[in-house]
């Protein structure tokens, strides 16, 4: 028997898949694990403070943070055994290059060193120095899993994705570009996040009020945390995020941005 479909019942039937499908990606208080939102805590450059102050603050609280490394201050090698420490207790080692270089052309990029700019690079160049930070972090950690942090939000270097030939050695790669974003919506090659400089506790806060009511992932980027880095963010404030969190740890799942990455992918 033949079956013959009207244009109105062919309008109709993709009217429903259509429908069936937004539902499915229909965001909702377990969403996230179970949980209402997905915070992700991001601290750039392996500062000596992330270990002095960043990494006490959310051990005392039970808190996990993703810490993107590099070594253009030249202090990596006193910190590898507090790194090595730190990744037994469940924090992430993410790759941000070893020179993080920057497009020093744009505006504010004063600080670039003619050697680490982007113009000076090719594509092969910044390929084998991520290549060769995923060794040295290999070499703390012992982990192959490994997401990265474009250094200065930079993706390019004159019209060339640098990441494109590497993605397969990243469960995810993020950005600077401010946003929260739905759990089907997150692009894992340029995950959005919030810079915070010189931001209370109040205002970040708040930012976590809007995933909670929205159902979207929210990540935080740092750098300085009570000093060492012209971006930064007082220890109170910093403190006064981590609390609140805690606090509503019922509705906010808190992980390291390799967890939620893998979890984002098993949902898309």
């Amino acid at each position: 028997m033949k079956y013959y479909f009207s244009i109105r019942q062919t309008i109709i039937f993709s009217l429903l898949i259509f429908v069936l499908t937004a539902n499915s990606y229909a965001q909702t208080d377990t969403t996230w694990n179970h949980k209402k939102c997905a915070v992700v805590l991001t601290y750039d450059d392996g500062l000596n403070v992330d270990l002095s102050n960043v990494i006490p603050a959310l051990d005392s609280l039970g808190l996990k943070g993703t810490f993107y490394i590099s070594d253009y201050f030249y202090g990596l090698n006193a910190q590898i055994d507090e790194w090595r420490k730190a990744a037994a207790e469940g924090h992430e080692l993410g790759n941000h290059t070893i020179w993080h270089p920057c497009d020093g052309s744009l505006p504010g990029r004063s600080f670039v060193k003619p050697d680490y700019d982007l113009h000076t690079y090719t594509v092969n160049r910044m390929d084998n120095e991520i290549l060769a930070m995923n060794n040295i972090l290999k070499a703390i950690d012992g982990k192959d899993e490994r997401t990265f942090a474009y250094p200065c939000g930079d993706m390019k270097i004159h019209d060339s994705a640098y990441l494109n030939f590497l993605k397969y050695k990243f469960v995810a790669a993020r950005g600077v570009t401010p946003e929260m974003l739905p759990i089907n919506k997150v692009d894992l090659d340029n995950v959005d996040c919030y810079m915070e400089n010189g931001a209370t506790a109040d205002e970040m806060i708040a930012l976590v009020k809007k995933a909670m009511q929205t159902h979207t992932l929210l990540v935080f980027l740092f750098h300085g945390v009570g000093g060492e880095h012209n971006i930064n963010v007082a220890l109170k404030a910093h403190s006064g995020l981590l609390y609140f969190l805690k606090q509503n740890e019922k509705d906010i799942w808190i992980a390291p941005m390799i967890d939620v990455a893998k979890f984002i992918k098993s949902k898309q």
